[in-house]
């Protein structure tokens, strides 16, 4: 059992990938619902400040790889892998158009950042980034429409020392569009019926108990923590759950993250970035 040292060192990063945001994001990326039309050059923006914090403020070397014009999606980056310990699992997208974001996702992460690659073997599994909640202690996969129990096996079959629990996804794509870490044994979730029955199962489930605050908007709960550090929501984006937020959080350091034109595409903030602890070269 990971006691709080060793969970807190699983939440601390030197590294970070993210992908660049393609022009055919606007028309051809994939939604679940027609929330408008994307801002560009907003989203852009959005996601220069989002590298920023990580490399001037956390300190990460951040690894930004070209956008391609072929995958509009390409610029959600946690679909495309699970890294945890060193360990890649490379994940094989629910969407058959965002299978091939993969190729260049593995050969950076078994590359210069040193990561022992894992593949999805078993045929017909699937399973997206995004439906992988990671505690520090345990998996809690989604089984979305992106994600099957096939896809969880492969999650399990990759890292053995940590339990696998599967929890039934409605109402949204994936798991993490209700959820995410908000610090070591801390779950921040949404309020919808959707997002309480998705807490309880996990609740039913779980090997550990998990303190949970729960935000008044759904999208809010998807967060980042990284090394000591919460980023969250913008006032302007979602002002109750940014007082829930300042409220439940005090002593921690936050950092508040426009994420508005990504998420009428589907893209919560843990979305555009695979988070990375460097294996030293030996």
């Amino acid at each position: 059992m990971a006691d709080a040292t060793d969970v807190e060192r699983l939440f601390t990063f030197d590294a970070v990938v993210m992908r660049g945001i393609p022009d055919s994001l606007k028309a051809e990326a994939l939604r679940t619902e027609d929330l408008g039309e994307v801002d560009l050059e907003e989203a852009r923006k959005h996601h220069e400040a989002y590298q920023s914090v990580m490399r001037d403020q956390l300190k990460l070397h951040v690894e930004v790889l070209e956008a391609d014009e072929s995958l509009p999606d390409c610029c959600f980056v946690e679909d495309c892998a699970v890294v945890v310990d060193g360990v890649a699992l490379i994940t094989c997208p629910g969407s058959p158009s965002r299978r091939p974001e993969v190729t260049l996702i593995k050969r950076i992460l078994g590359g210069g950042l040193g990561q022992e690659i894992v593949e999805m073997t078993e045929k017909g599994a699937t399973l997206d980034g995004g439906d992988v909640l990671f505690t520090g202690k345990e998996f809690f996969v989604g089984l979305s429409s992106r994600t099957n129990q096939k896809g969880a096996n492969s999650l399990a079959n990759a890292f053995p020392n940590y339990p696998v629990s599967g929890i039934k996804v409605n109402g949204h794509l994936h798991l993490k569009s209700m959820m995410s870490m908000a610090g070591p044994g801390i779950i921040a979730v949404g309020s919808s019926d959707h997002s309480q029955k998705a807490i309880r199962q996990i609740k039913k489930v779980s090997n550990f108990d998990y303190t949970t605050v729960t935000l008044p908007d759904d999208a809010a709960a998807n967060c980042v923590y990284i090394n000591k550090t919460l980023l969250h929501c913008s006032q302007d984006e979602f002002p109750e759950s940014y007082k829930v937020f300042a409220e439940k959080f005090p002593k921690t350091p936050r950092v508040a993250i426009p994420n508005n034109e990504l998420f009428k595409v589907d893209g919560a903030l843990t979305c555009k970035s695979l988070l990375i602890c460097k294996k030293p070269k030996v």
